[in-house]
């Protein structure tokens, strides 16, 4: 996988209780810190060590500093969810199937994780090829297994229930533990492509409880969107998602709306016209919201990508276009911190951007001026001291390359 962070536009759900835990082990492997070089970059890069395979990839850290994503085993074939600590990677196992993964920015110190795993129960209803989960994990869904939300907390993986039906999505967690995601219930949806087959909806799990409630899906001129998802949460317990129709369970016109729901409520945020990949993926504790939008036209009619990430500062008006790095066409933020820094990435360069004051820089440009042997291809968080967590490409003969090329963790630290 050359990106481990892709498009987040998952927003679909499904959940089946599962039993819990997959105990995760850790270990210490030599971590590769550089300092940064005589062109000023203004960070220093560290590497961090894999749970034993060729790519491994942060998609959140929190203001400890500790970094959270993917990481492969060795043989490259099965990923686990995986924290960093300093040069220490641990494992945080499985509900009991093959894979896991940290896929959504986790702003918790309290030692809370949220996340996604394959458990070992069959998928009844054959949804596993297209349930949101799958789009993000290396076997696309091949194993059959349902998956489900996770909370991880001292050692131990933890399922979060579904809202009836059989799979389940764990996104975004705030500091109070409060964890965002999507879940299926036991209806099945006529507007669901197969073999997606049942209606998910956003739903919020408390992770000390584990109890999980679902959020009301827009309603427009008297109709009700059929599904939904949420993805992220603040401190506020403001909550962003998305609905719209169940289609294939994975953005495209399930993300019809992008809402934030205030006390419960879902409010419309304002897009750029198009119909389809409306999606907020952070808010900080500001209520600032990032996310992507389609632009309106053929593209977006269809139900494919055509984003450009944007930035609302106001749910009630219209939102300001963040835009992309020169020469490229799509972008997507992944993460903002509570001053306003966005950090995300811009397509087909696949280059890292940080978007503060009004202004893009080119990360991966900057970083790699410091350190040509590491290219930035994503990222997934910034905490509110500047850390930056994401995945580089080791560069070869001054380039990524196009097969058997070695993926690493690495973290960026400013002023050091």
């Amino acid at each position: 996988m050359r990106n481990q962070n892709r498009a987040r536009t998952i927003v679909l759900a499904m959940l089946a209780g599962c039993s819990p835990v997959g105990s995760g082990g850790s270990a210490a492997l030599p971590s590769d810190s550089m300092r940064a070089g005589s062109s000023g970059s203004g960070y220093t890069v560290t590497v961090l060590p894999s749970l034993g395979g060729t790519n491994s990839a942060a998609n959140s850290i929190n203001d400890r500093g500790r970094p959270m994503g993917t990481s492969f085993l060795s043989g490259d074939t099965i990923m686990h969810a995986a924290l960093w600590q300093g040069n220490r990677v641990t494992d945080l196992g499985t509900l009991g199937g093959p894979n896991s993964a940290v896929e959504w920015p986790v702003e918790n110190d309290r030692g809370y994780i949220s996340g996604i795993s394959e458990t070992a129960r069959k998928d009844p209803l054959g949804e596993s090829t297209s349930w949101s989960c799958h789009a993000f994990l290396p076997d696309n869904g091949s194993s059959g297994k349902t998956c489900l939300a996770f909370v991880w907390h001292a050692g131990r993986m933890y399922d979060l229930p579904t809202l009836g039906g059989n799979n389940g999505y764990g996104a975004g967690m705030d500091e109070n533990g409060e964890i965002a995601g999507w879940a299926e219930t036991k209806m099945h949806d006529s507007t669901c492509v197969k073999p997606q087959v049942l209606q998910f909806l956003p739903a919020v799990w408390n992770a000390v409880t584990r109890r999980v409630k679902a959020l009301p899906t827009l309603t427009v001129k008297g109709k009700t969107d059929p599904d939904g998802a949420a993805t992220a949460v603040n401190r506020r317990g403001e909550v962003v998602g998305i609905s719209g129709i169940c289609y294939e369970a994975v953005g495209s016109f399930s993300a019809h709306h992008a809402l934030l729901w205030k006390n419960g409520k879902p409010i419309a945020l304002r897009t750029i016209g198009g119909v389809s990949w409306n999606t907020p993926t952070a808010i900080n504790d500001s209520g600032q919201i990032v996310g992507f939008l389609n632009k309106r036209g053929k593209t977006d009619r269809q139900g494919d990508p055509d984003f450009i990430s944007v930035i609302w500062t106001d749910p009630f008006k219209a939102p300001t276009k963040i835009g992309t790095l020169p020469g490229d066409s799509l972008s997507e933020p992944t993460s903002i911190n509570d001053s306003g820094a966005v950090l995300g990435v811009s397509f087909p360069s696949s280059h890292v951007y940080l978007w503060q004051n009004g202004a893009m820089t080119d990360f991966t440009q900057l970083v790699e001026q410091s350190y040509p042997q590491l290219e930035p291809v994503s990222v997934g968080g910034i905490n509110d001291s500047g850390q930056i967590a994401g995945q580089a490409c080791e560069l070869v003969s001054g380039e990524c390359p196009s097969s058997g090329a070695t993926y690493v963790t690495f973290v960026a630290t400013p002023g050091s």
